[in-house]
């Protein structure tokens, strides 16, 4: 795997991860009570990015080490991908 390949790797993971995780917790301007003016009483009062961008970043980290290493010492391959979805 070439460095760009781990880049591109773990910037997908790191996304995905993100978009799992910014729902969990959310108050929304409703619940809270306050809501702002102009917007919907749906958008979150606080959403609490940097806390959650550092657990996105452990997990990303954690899901990237053990899917590079899946990668590097070859238990799954293109290869073996390849054959089974060959005759679909």
């Amino acid at each position: 795997m070439s460095i760009m390949s781990a880049i591109a790797l773990y910037a997908v993971i790191w996304f995905m991860t993100m978009f799992l995780v910014l729902p969990f917790r959310m108050k929304t301007q409703g619940e809270a009570g306050e809501v702002v003016p102009g917007t919907h009483s749906s958008a979150p009062s606080d959403a609490q990015m940097m806390r959650k961008v550092k657990i996105v970043t452990v997990i990303a980290t954690v899901a990237f080490v053990v899917i590079a290493g899946i990668i590097l010492s070859e238990v799954i391959t293109y290869d073996m991908i390849e054959r089974v979805t060959r005759g679909r």
